[in-house]
Formats: C-alpha cells, sequence, structure tokens
C-alpha cells in the first residue's frame, strides 16, 4: 500500500505506516502535477493539510485513492460527501488539535488586553525615545479574571477553551449545539481534576453578557458574526476568530472597532485567506496570527499519529 503525504507528515507517522508495510511518499507535488503522481505511482492513500485540495475532479481521475485523510479538523479542502459516495474512507483529526488552538486563543486574549500586540511594534522604534510616555500609554490593561468568556459553537475545541477560562477564574457561558447540561473537565498536573457544569444558553443572551466572544463553529454559507450580532453585544467587547474566515464579517468588525463597539479583536483566519485584506492587516488595534490555530509541535505529533493509526486500521 502506498501512501502520499502532500503537505509533509512527521517523522513518527512515518515510522508509525512503514512498520506497518506501508511505503510513504513525502514529495510536496504541486496542485496541478497530483492528479499524474498519484496515477503514475499508484497512490492508495492521500493525506493533506490545509495547502493541497481534493476536488471532485482529482477523485474521479485517480481511481487508485481509496482513502483521503485531512489531518486537522475542517473538511473544506476536500469533497467529502462525493467521496464518500464513491466508496472512498475519508479520515480526519478533530480532537488532537483542540489544545493548541485554545492555548492560542489565550495568547491573543492575554495579550490583546496588555496591549502586547501593540508595544511589541512601538518598544523597538521608540522604547528608548518615549518609554516613560509609552508606559502611560499602555498602562490602562484588563485583566481577565472575573470576566466572563462567551464560546459560540461546539468544535471540540470549544470546551478546551472553556477548561482554560474556568481555570483563570473567568465564568463561561456557551452556545451551540451541546447536551444540557455540559460538564467540564479540567485536570491538574496531579493527576487530579474537578467537573463544572456549564448550560447552553440561546445566542443573543451569550452575545449581550459576554466581555468577550470567541467563535467555534464548523464552516456554513454566511456569517455567524454579522453587524446586526456585533450590536447585541456589549460596548468595549472583544472578539476572537479562529473557526474560519468566513464566519465573521470583518468589514463589520473594523467599523465596530472604528466607533468603539469592539475594543479588542484577535484573528488566525481571514475571509480572502490566504491574501487578507492588507486594510485589514494595517489596523493596529487587531491581534493576528497567519492561521496557526492547530500548529504547535505537540499537535503535529497527536494528528500525524492518529492519521497513521486510521489508515493502518482502515487499509491493513
Amino acid at each position: 500500500m502506498k501512501v502520499l503525504a502532500n503537505d509533509g507528515i512527521s517523522e513518527q507517522g512515518i515510522e508509525l505506516l512503514k512498520e506497518n508495510g506501508f511505503e510513504v511518499f513525502t514529495t510536496r507535488v504541486s496542485q496541478e502535477q497530483l492528479e499524474n503522481y498519484i496515477n503514475e505511482h499508484q497512490i492508495d492513500a492521500l493525506l493533506v493539510k490545509n495547502n493541497t485540495f481534493v476536488r471532485e475532479e482529482l477523485i474521479e481521475s485517480c481511481p487508485s485513492v481509496k482513502l483521503i485523510g485531512k489531518a486537522g479538523i475542517s473538511m473544506d479542502n476536500i469533497a467529502e460527501d462525493f467521496a464518500r459516495d464513491n466508496g472512498l474512507h475519508i479520515i480526519n483529526t478533530p480532537n488532537t488539535s483542540s489544545n493548541a488552538i485554545a492555548e492560542l486563543v489565550f495568547a491573543h486574549l492575554f495579550g490583546m488586553v496588555r496591549f502586547l500586540h501593540q508595544t511589541n511594534r512601538d518598544m523597538p522604534l521608540e522604547g528608548d525615545m518615549r518609554f516613560k510616555a509609552l508606559k502611560k500609554q499602555y498602562s490602562k490593561g484588563i485583566e481577565l479574571r472575573g470576566k466572563t468568556l462567551g464560546i459560540i459553537g461546539s468544535k471540540p475545541a470549544a470546551l478546551e477553551v472553556a477548561k482554560i477560562a474556568l481555570g483563570i477564574g473567568m465564568q463561561v457561558v456557551v452556545t451551540g449545539d451541546y447536551e444540557t447540561p455540559t460538564f467540564v473537565n479540567i485536570p491538574f498536573f496531579n493527576g487530579q481534576s474537578i467537573n463544572i457544569e456549564i448550560s447552553p444558553k440561546p445566542l443573543n443572551e451569550v452575545l449581550s453578557n459576554a466581555d468577550f466572544i470567541t467563535l467555534h463553529t464548523a464552516s456554513k454559507e454566511g456569517y455567524v458574526i454579522d453587524s446586526g450580532q456585533i450590536e447585541k453585544m456589549k460596548d468595549g467587547v472583544g472578539i476572537i476568530n479562529t473557526s474560519f474566515g468566513g464566519a465573521l464579517d470583518e468589514v463589520a468588525l473594523v467599523n465596530a472597532i472604528n466607533n468603539g463597539k469592539v475594543t479588542y479583536a484577535g484573528l488566525d483566519v481571514y475571509e480572502s485567506e490566504p491574501t487578507p485584506e492588507i486594510q485589514l492587516l494595517m489596523n493596529p488595534d487587531i491581534s493576528f496570527t497567519p492561521n496557526i490555530g492547530a500548529n504547535t509541535m505537540e499537535a503535529e505529533y497527536k494528528m500525524d499519529s492518529e492519521l497513521a493509526k486510521q489508515v493502518i486500521e482502515l487499509l491493513s
């Protein structure tokens, strides 16, 4: 059996596959040459991340492929239904990157409320000349303890976000496809843990009560948060999007920042990715990362190992 990991795979994943008799190809094949490469090498399993698109035409043209695997949660770059209808195995790793995403949410949150995204620009340029002025300018930060975090969506990362929020003393309100009630298990370093119950609320209640809102929804048509939803939020709210680019209306966000409705914003995903609007990127009030929510060394190891195990189980 031959496996093409077109967007890369860790050594742990490669070794696991090889130990079970699979031949692993790690050549990065361009989208235009992918069909020819798969057919030439009679690839049985195609593993991708975010950079390779597996559309209907590619699936139809490559009859040797029996399995398509995605390292991560979103299947936006794969014609999932078409592939299943044609008898292919479709696998992904929805739980392996949840902690990485949750920690990035809080990297943005902690950074924004203390203006790190701004001070890290200003200090190298003016820190030696305007130290006292910058100290005064950025001394109005706030603390997260005691604030309310609204979580929209029920993707696996949502509950990991809730764990961190509860652990630092925030109140958590959630809306989405949850069982009622939902228990969040918070583990500690010594093996002990506690369960905390959270009850789902209507979207409007979350919007109106949260000091900060983070998006963890599945991909869908239309915005999850647009100007209408932003108007229902508290004045001075903070918004984080690590979900998908189309979840948040970026024009509405910038307008809300300009009129003072939104004070804090952190973006990891973008409507026009991989070429975000320059007007957005130049906004000094937004904390930016380049779609790295699921990308840590630990998450990569877990994703690749989980993918390899599923390939072995299904194709051996």
